[in-house]
C-alpha cells in the first residue's frame, strides 16, 4: 500500500486542467480533491482537514483573492499556492498580501508544481512547536485569534504583516536573513531582488514600535533583522 504524502484541495474552475492536476497529484502519492468554484472551494477548505490548497485566482462566484483571505483568517497555517494565468507584478504582490504563500503561472511543468508543493509542506513545519501565544517583552501574539497586543493596545496587522511578525517571534533573539524572511513568509519564487522585506518591516514597525519608549525589531545591518528588546546594533 503506498504512503499519501498529503491531501490537497485544488480549486480550479477549468475542468481539463483541475483533472490533470490531481491526477499527476495522485501518480505523485497525494490525494487531492477539486472543487470547481469559489463558493464550493470555500466551503471545502473551511470544513475539511487539507495540507495544502492548489487556488486559481479567476473562479466563478468567488474571486481567488477573496477567497485566499477568508481562508487566512480560518487558517493562518495552510499553504496556499496560487496557480493562475495573471503573471503581473500587480497581481503577485496582491496574491502574497492576501495571504498566499507561493505564486506559479500557466502554463508550467508539472514537476516545478511538486517541487513547489513539497518545499512548502517541508517550509510549514517551523509553525508545529512554537506555543500558541507567542510573548516578547510586552507584546503578545495570538496564533489561534490572529490577534496582537502591545502593552494592552490592539494592533491591527494585514495576514502578511501577521506571518511575518509570527516568524520574528518564533525565532526571537536570532539575527535572520532578508533571503530567510523572503523564503519562510513569501515562498520560494518571490524575487529575492525586491525589497518588500524592508517594506512590511517598515510596516511593523510603524504600528508595533511607534510610540513605544522600547523597540522591537532591530537592524543588523550586512545581516538581516532581529526581534528582541534592546538597542539598534
Amino acid at each position: 500500500m503506498r504512503e499519501i504524502l498529503g491531501k490537497i484541495l485544488i480549486i480550479e474552475d477549468e475542468p481539463k486542467v483541475a483533472g490533470f492536476i490531481k491526477k499527476g497529484l495522485e501518480e505523485s502519492n497525494f490525494a487531492a480533491e477539486i472543487a470547481f468554484d469559489g463558493v464550493t472551494g470555500k466551503a471545502m477548505a473551511l470544513s475539511n482537514k487539507y495540507d495544502l490548497i492548489i487556488l486559481d485566482i479567476n473562479l466563478p462566484l468567488l474571486n481567488g483573492f477573496i477567497l485566499c483571505r477568508l481562508i487566512r483568517e480560518n487558517d493562518i497555517q495552510i499553504p496556499i499556492l496560487m496557480l493562475t494565468a495573471l503573471g503581473g507584478v500587480e497581481e503577485k504582490v496582491k496574491g502574497f498580501n492576501y495571504g498566499a504563500d507561493d505564486y506559479l503561472l500557466k502554463p508550467f511543468e508539472f514537476a516545478e508544481l511538486i517541487a513547489r508543493i513539497n518545499a512548502l509542506l517541508k517550509r510549514t513545519k517551523f509553525n508545529i512547536t512554537p506555543g500558541r501565544i507567542l510573548t516578547v517583552a510586552d507584546m503578545e501574539l495570538n496564533r489561534d485569534k490572529k490577534t496582537v497586543v502591545r502593552a494592552g493596545k490592539t494592533i491591527e496587522l494585514s495576514v502578511k504583516e501577521f506571518s511575518l511578525l509570527e516568524y520574528l517571534m518564533i525565532n526571537k533573539g536570532r539575527v535572520i536573513s532578508r533571503f530567510e524572511l523572503t523564503d519562510k513568509v513569501w515562498g520560494i519564487d518571490f524575487d529575492t531582488g525586491t525589497n518588500v522585506v524592508d517594506v512590511y518591516i517598515n510596516y511593523l514597525r510603524k504600528k508595533m514600535d511607534t510610540g513605544f519608549a522600547v523597540k522591537l525589531i532591530h537592524t543588523r545591518t550586512g545581516y538581516g533583522y532581529t526581534l528582541t528588546e534592546g538597542d539598534d546594533q
